[in-house]
């Protein structure tokens, strides 16, 4: 299931795509309306139910007869605006830094590769959706990077959690842009203000459970610029898998349902090219990765 928080109608609804190309939802905010079943109001408030979720839709999928044709239920995606997964995690995102070896080496060298994982991390306010301007003035920075990323959706509380048990605390997941002003990086020394502009945590545009996710750490992700191929990698390749990375951040600190991790970037960004290529105006960077959909954002550089 590929779920969407998705506004129509000035209403934010939670969504079910039944076709990506072109989008087709079902309004399952409004299918429960219509059986008068109770229901959650944001995808947050989904995944922090669990499984008991996605036993309701589907038991609505079931109770509902589908009218293929009532334009409040099955929506066109010209009728809504596809918005984060989740608009407003309720904590920073967790990111993991340099978690693709060919990329530590592409900012440095050998001894740049970890050891143990490296964890930084993005505020809840630098998240927009697909197809959102991530607008970033020019007088902030002038090395504006992009950064695709697999992101992974936590789905139960957990803590001491260990890695033959990490995918029972996982609800799905989803791509994330770890938009990064280098030059802030480098002045203060830090990741957090660098990685945290407002704008800079594109997200979406689905939620895809994982039972519709195989192989999480045998993905194909793939990063464009202006449709040009710039990250063209696997999840296989990263240095610490999924399981490792749970049970790493949950040793001292307890996981929740909604807590985002971003899972770390393959090789092949801005700061890597010789001289860099960093983000302009009007760029267009698009993150396409295997089973999970591909997000889309438009760069507004202004004064």
């Amino acid at each position: 299931m590929k779920f969407v928080t998705a506004k129509f109608q000035n209403e934010s609804v939670i969504g079910l795509v039944l076709k990506e190309v072109p989008l087709e939802i079902l309004n399952l905010t409004g299918v429960a309306e219509e059986l008068n079943v109770e229901f959650p109001n944001t995808l947050l408030e989904a995944v922090q139910l669990g499984t008991p979720f996605i036993n309701l839709v589907e038991g609505l999928l079931d109770r509902f007869q589908i009218d293929l044709k009532n334009p409040m239920l099955i929506l066109k995606g010209e009728d809504v605006q596809l918005l984060a997964p989740i608009p407003r995690p309720t904590k920073n995102i967790f990111c993991i830094g340099k978690n693709y070896r060919d990329h530590a080496l592409e900012l440095g060298s050998e001894a740049d590769v970890p050891e143990v994982p490296m964890v930084f991390s993005k505020a809840p306010t630098s998240v927009i959706g697909p197809f959102e301007n991530i607008e970033i003035p020019n007088s902030i920075t002038e090395e504006l990077d992009y950064e695709g990323e697999l992101a992974v959706v936590i789905g139960r509380t957990g803590k001491g959690i260990r890695k033959d048990e990490a995918y029972n605390y996982v609800f799905g997941y989803t791509i994330i842009n770890d938009i990064t002003a280098r030059d802030l990086q480098m002045r203060h020394k830090q990741f957090l203000i660098g990685k945290s502009l407002d704008t800079s945590c594109p997200m979406g545009p689905y939620l895809v459970h994982k039972k519709a996710v195989e192989s999480p750490n045998e993905l194909h992700i793939k990063t464009l610029v202006n449709g040009e191929v710039r990250q063209d990698a696997n999840t296989c390749q990263m240095i610490f898998d999924i399981p490792t990375l749970i049970e790493d951040l949950s040793r001292g600190m307890t996981l929740e349902p909604g807590d985002i991790i971003a899972t770390g970037t393959p090789a092949g960004v801005g700061k890597g090219f010789k001289p860099p290529r960093y983000l302009e105006d009007s760029d267009v960077v698009s993150i396409d990765i295997e089973n999970i959909g591909v997000l889309t954002n438009t760069i507004r550089k202004h004064v």
